[in-house]
């Protein structure tokens, strides 16, 4: 992947190690369901509720607490994550404005460690997670390391897939989508489980990432022999049925949040192959 060719974002923010944010945890609601890898790396493994997974005050063993120090970030990486972020902040620009719509871009923010957030407090061990009470994506360059060894998707694509997913759920937030969400659940739609408003949230978070990457390789030609693939890999990496097989031996539908492998891939490809958010509509027959 040639991403040096990718316009650079001014919303690239490294954390001062401050604190900042605030708030009692990532619970009241006010994460929506956000649709996190956070949930993926807790849910997937433990088999629990990912809303009570969320639903944690800061004073609680775990919380973070700010060093006072500030992240140390390779200026490689942030050049890199500053291209990816450019890129998706002029394709969804774009593609607002041929909907009439002004697209608002995100903050990301660079950490180590452990964040705090409109959301409340984070450790690193949350992963990437994007966070609509500041409309701001959240992500430790560790786990592009955690990318190579543990789920075995190497590349810079697979990585850019990360972030194109996350800002996926901003496109999301944007488009109404987390309120409507929402408002599913007061009326009774279930979260959690394979055919639960978490997966089907999630899912169109991957189909509007392949939607960044069909459009942002139509401006910029920046893909390489085998980056679609290392993409594509990550998603099938990260699906609950993978993850769960390989923590536990065993599959719980029940309990998934983001979908299975094939579901993730299959949704990155419907938005890579078309470039069309109108073919993204998880929430509407089978997924």
């Amino acid at each position: 992947m040639d991403w040096q060719k990718g316009e650079r974002s001014q919303n690239v923010e490294v954390d001062s190690g401050g604190g900042g944010g605030g708030g009692g945890g990532f619970g009241g609601g006010r994460m929506g369901i956000g649709g996190l890898i956070i949930l993926a790396i807790l849910g997937w493994v433990f088999f629990k509720n990912p809303m009570a997974l969320l639903n944690q005050d800061n004073t609680q063993p775990g919380a973070y607490a700010p060093s006072g120090q500030p992240a140390q970030v390779d200026p490689q990486q942030k050049d890199f994550v500053s291209a990816i972020l450019g890129s998706t902040e002029k394709t969804w620009s774009d593609i607002f404005s041929g909907m009439g719509r002004t697209y608002v871009d995100p903050k990301l923010e660079l950490f180590s460690g452990g964040v705090n957030t409109a959301c409340g407090a984070a450790s690193t061990a949350v992963g990437p997670f994007y966070c609509p009470g500041d409309q701001k994506v959240y992500l430790d360059l560790d786990f592009f390391r955690e990318l190579d060894t543990r789920f075995h998707a190497s590349g810079d694509f697979a990585r850019a897939y990360v972030i194109a997913h996350e800002v996926g759920h901003h496109v999301q937030n944007q488009l109404g989508i987390f309120d409507k969400v929402a408002q599913m659940q007061r009326q009774g739609a279930r979260m959690e489980g394979a055919d639960g408003l978490s997966v089907r949230q999630e899912l169109q978070a991957d189909c509007f990432a392949g939607v960044w990457a069909n459009r942002t390789q139509q401006r910029l030609q920046w893909l390489q022999p085998g980056d679609v693939e290392s993409a594509l890999n990550a998603a099938s990496q990260i699906g609950d049925d993978t993850l769960q097989r390989e923590a536990r031996g065993t599959v719980v539908p029940d309990s998934f949040t983001h979908g299975t492998s094939a579901q993730r891939v299959k949704w990155f490809k419907t938005g890579f192959q078309s470039g069309d958010i109108q073919q993204c509509n998880t929430f509407s027959g089978a997924l």
